[in-house]
């Protein structure tokens, strides 16, 4: 008998019970000497401990090393579920985080691009500044050139006018005189 298996002999009893059973059970099988029914009964018990030890034992070591085996496959399953929840639960906080750190690029991204329209705004606005100031001047410059220019055609105009109308009045004796004046003029000075 197996040791260490306190289901063996209660497992053996119940198949003798079972062996009785199905002999008496069974009018076809039924024998009138009941000493040849004993026999077979014994026959039986003895075939069936021949399997028994046979490839019984390993029956009996089979189911609960498969029970245990099962059950460890359960535990398995059940710890590799929590795991799977706890990952779960991981993913959706990251999920929940990577849509407020989305959120927090976006508003980031809108407040350099506000800065930034505004520096480029005020930097619009300056250079136009100088360029206005810039075409003032030129336009001032231009001006005082333009003038100076009216001022020295018109200069130049009303000498040869004055020119034309001293040679009409002037005579070669006045021309004369007036030519040495300038000239004692600028020796002196």
């Amino acid at each position: 008998m197996l040791k260490g298996n306190k289901n063996v002999p209660l497992i053996l009893a119940l198949l003798l019970v079972a062996a009785v059973i199905f002999n008496l059970a069974d009018p076809m099988n039924f024998h009138p000497d009941l000493k040849n029914q004993v026999w077979r009964v014994i026959n039986f018990v003895i075939f069936l401990a021949i399997l028994y030890y046979a490839g019984g034992r390993k029956l009996f070591t089979f189911f609960p090393s498969r029970s245990r085996e099962i059950e460890t496959e359960l535990n398995d399953l059940d710890d590799r579920r929590k795991n799977a929840e706890k990952r779960l639960a991981e993913v959706e906080q990251s999920i929940t985080n990577l849509e407020e750190e989305r959120e927090h690029i976006l508003a980031q991204a809108k407040s350099q691009g506000e800065t930034l329209k505004a520096d480029i705004i005020a930097r619009a606005e300056s250079a136009a500044e100088i360029i206005k100031q810039q075409a003032k001047i030129s336009a001032e410059q231009e001006a005082k050139f333009a003038l100076e220019e009216i001022k020295a055609e018109l200069a130049e105009k009303v000498t040869e006018a004055a020119e034309a109308m001293i040679r009409k009045k002037l005579k070669a004796e006045d021309h004369k005189a007036l030519i040495n004046d300038s000239l004692t003029r600028v020796v002196l000075n």
